[in-house]
C-alpha cells in the first residue's frame, strides 16, 4: 500500500477525519459549558472524561455515515495514529501539572497539544486543512494565554475552532467523493 493509498483509506474510514474532529469539538463544547454553569475544575474533568469518548464517538459517527469507522488491516499509517494519541496522553499529564499552578493552563496546554496533533493528521489523513487547524488552533492558545482569558472562553475557542474544521473537513470529503 502506497502512502497515497493509506491516506485515501484513512479518509474513507474516517470521512476524512471529520468525524473525530467533530466529537472533539463536542467535547470541548461540554467543558465550556460545565466551566460556565458549574465550575471551571469541573470543566477539566469534562474536557477529560468527554476526551475519552472522542475515538469511540468518531467511529460511531463514521459508521452512521456509511464509513467503516476503522482503516484496513495493514495500512502503515495505523501505527502513526496510535503513537499520537500515545503522546497525547503523556502531553494530558504535563496539562494537568500546569492546572496545579493556574487552572487556565490546563486548557491552553490542551489546546496546543491538540494543533499538534492536528498537523500530524496532515499527514494521517493527507489533507492540508489540518495544517489551518492546527495553526488557528495554536494561535488561539497563545492569544488567550496572553490575554489571561477564563477557562470558559478558552474551552470554548477550542469548540468554535474544531466545529468549524469538522465542518470544512465534511464539505471538502463530500465534494471529493463525488
Amino acid at each position: 500500500m502506497t502512502v497515497d493509498q493509506a491516506q485515501a483509506d484513512m479518509r474513507h474510514a474516517f470521512f476524512g477525519g471529520a468525524t473525530g474532529v467533530m466529537t472533539s469539538a463536542l467535547a470541548w463544547l461540554a467543558a465550556a459549558a460545565v466551566a460556565l454553569f458549574v465550575s471551571p475544575r469541573g470543566a477539566v474533568a469534562a474536557l477529560f472524561f468527554g476526551g475519552m469518548l472522542i475515538h469511540p464517538g468518531a467511529i460511531l459517527l463514521s459508521k452512521l455515515l456509511g464509513r467503516p469507522g476503522s482503516p484496513a488491516q495493514g495500512n502503515p499509517l495505523t501505527p502513526l495514529a496510535v503513537q499520537t494519541t500515545i503522546w497525547l496522553l503523556l502531553a494530558i499529564a504535563v496539562a494537568f501539572l500546569a492546572s496545579m499552578q493556574q487552572l487556565e493552563w490546563f486548557f491552553i496546554a490542551m489546546l496546543l497539544t491538540i494543533a499538534g496533533r492536528y498537523f500530524t493528521f496532515a499527514t494521517l489523513y493527507g489533507l492540508r486543512l489540518y495544517w489551518a487547524c492546527g495553526a488557528v488552533l495554536a494561535l488561539a492558545g497563545f492569544g488567550l494565554a496572553a490575554l489571561k482569558a477564563g477557562t470558559a472562553s478558552i474551552a470554548l475557542a477550542g469548540g468554535i475552532i474544531e466545529l468549524v474544521f469538522a465542518i470544512l473537513v465534511f464539505a471538502q470529503e463530500k465534494r471529493t467523493a463525488r
